[in-house]
């Protein structure tokens, strides 16, 4: 329901919906596809059957979790919560209700602090007049290579208190971006057998455009055949800062 997590950038990950599909470049090697074969190999039960009750394919099919919309209320300790690290809380097959129920918990639980990342920031825009939106939810695009940057706009529609960009696996440069509005971009190399390699210059010039527009930058890291294969060092440090106004308990979390 949920758990801790490698993530450098959260502490702990929670999935009240599990399952999603390939909609950008971004997602042609998706981690979470190739984590969920290897959970229904495994015999997790989240992962035996691929939506609508199938038991063929890879484990992947949108699936909602009512049973995990306990599990923020019994974490006493504040956290910084990745929501639906397995899955993308937008996607058209999560029903209206659910999402309302899982906005619910999220505002009921304030010691914590939600992350929610989308690549469907069209259906959070049409739904974000149904939906509380407390401080402690930060609302997150994908945005990947320039064929996606349109994201960002979408995101400005959001009422979010925070607004964060995941420019992971990054693709390809990112020029001239207008982050507006936007509190926080991460940015990374992707990870794993058939990783496509990530350039300096693309990186660099996302980190001073974040400094140049007073955005705050995380480098999470370069990828490789495994994340942690060519470290997170850019031009000699590390780079982990989190949004100027975020609570004291996130900017700790990730030290």
């Amino acid at each position: 329901m949920g758990s801790a997590t490698g993530i450098e950038w959260t502490e702990a990950t929670w999935n009240p919906t599990t399952g999603c599909d390939r909609i950008s470049a971004g997602c042609d090697n998706c981690y979470a596809l190739t984590l969920a074969k290897r959970l229904k190999a495994m015999g997790v039960a989240r992962y035996q059957t691929d939506g609508n009750e199938r038991t063929s394919g890879p484990g992947f099919g949108v699936v909602v979790h009512p049973d995990a919309l306990a599990a923020p209320f019994g974490w006493r300790a504040p956290r910084l919560i990745f929501v639906n690290s397995m899955s993308d809380l937008f996607h058209a097959r999560v029903p209206t209700e659910f999402i309302q129920r899982v906005f619910a918990v999220m505002e009921a639980t304030p010691r914590h602090t939600y992350q929610v990342l989308t690549k469907r920031p069209k259906r959070a825009v049409r739904l974000a007049g149904e939906l509380p939106w407390p401080g402690n939810v930060w609302l997150g695009v994908s945005v990947e290579n320039e064929a996606v940057t349109w994201r960002l706009d979408e995101l400005r529609e959001v009422p979010a208190a925070f607004r964060f960009v995941s420019a992971e696996p990054l693709l390809g440069p990112l020029n001239n971006l207008n982050l507006s509005g936007i509190d926080w971009l991460i940015a990374g190399g992707e990870s794993g057998p058939r990783h496509r390699p990530v350039q300096h210059d693309w990186v660099a010039d996302l980190r001073d455009q974040c400094l140049e527009q007073d955005v705050a930058f995380f480098f999470k890291q370069w990828g490789g055949v495994r994340p942690k294969s060519n470290g997170r060092e850019l031009d000699g440090r590390t780079w982990s800062d989190m949004p100027k106004r975020a609570p004291a308990t996130a900017l700790a979390a990730v030290g």
